[in-house]
């Protein structure tokens, strides 16, 4: 049986001390680096040099690096760029990852159709909060949280499921429920819901209730 954590399940050592490396300050990128910082964690923020996100992460108060000195010395590495990007930042970043480092996603697509293929070494997880970075932020900032998914890819260390769902507490999750489940549900549901649901079924939706009404009105 699939099963609810929270707070209560969380390992306060495992991210102890840790350095976070948050690659990205966009939507999700903003809200996790922002609500780790208010947990008390020790967070860095990997963009491109002098660029918007750089200028904002700075204005909020964050510590930024470039991506490649960013993961140095990182426990935990966050990569929360947009999926298209995510591969070709792999790249650049992987020599510097350190040895038994984690690599978390927010979005299971680039492992679950092996378009970054992790070093061996590396914890791979997920933490994919169920809604926009905006809502994941106030929601923290108002004492709650939103529900989260968490999954675990690969496991050298022992310890990936533990620091993944200390993340997850540090954004807020565990006080909306963190949800167990793999990379492969987690990105299939999410497409499914994106793709089908949203950008088809929506749409064919109004696009048939406009269309009921019309004939409603012309028969009357």
């Amino acid at each position: 049986m699939t099963k609810l954590y929270s707070g209560k399940d969380v390992d306060k050592k495992a991210l102890k001390k840790a350095r976070i490396a948050i690659l990205g300050y966009g939507s999700q990128g903003r809200a996790h680096a922002l609500n780790l910082k208010d947990s008390g964690h020790d967070v860095v923020v990997g963009v491109r040099k002098n660029g918007a996100s750089w200028k904002k992460a700075k204005k909020d108060g964050l510590k930024v690096a470039e991506p490649v000195e960013a993961v140095k010395g990182a426990s935990l590495v966050a990569m929360l760029v947009p999926d298209l990007a995510q591969a070709d930042l792999y790249n650049q970043v992987e020599k510097a990852l350190p040895k038994g480092a984690s690599l978390l996603f927010a979005h299971g697509l680039n492992i679950h159709f092996k378009l970054i293929k992790p070093r061996k070494d590396l914890d791979v997880s997920l933490i994919a909060p169920k809604g926009p970075g905006d809502l994941v932020r106030r929601q923290y900032q108002q004492g709650r949280g939103v529900p989260s998914l968490i999954a675990v890819f690969q496991n050298p260390t022992g310890k990936a499921f533990d620091k993944a769902l200390a993340y997850g507490h540090g954004i807020g999750g565990t006080r909306g429920g963190v949800l167990e489940t793999t990379f492969a549900e987690e990105t299939e549901t999410d497409l499914f819901g994106e793709q089908a649901v949203l950008c088809g079924g929506t749409s064919d939706l109004i696009l048939k209730g406009f269309e009921t009404l019309v004939e409603a009105s012309t028969a009357t």
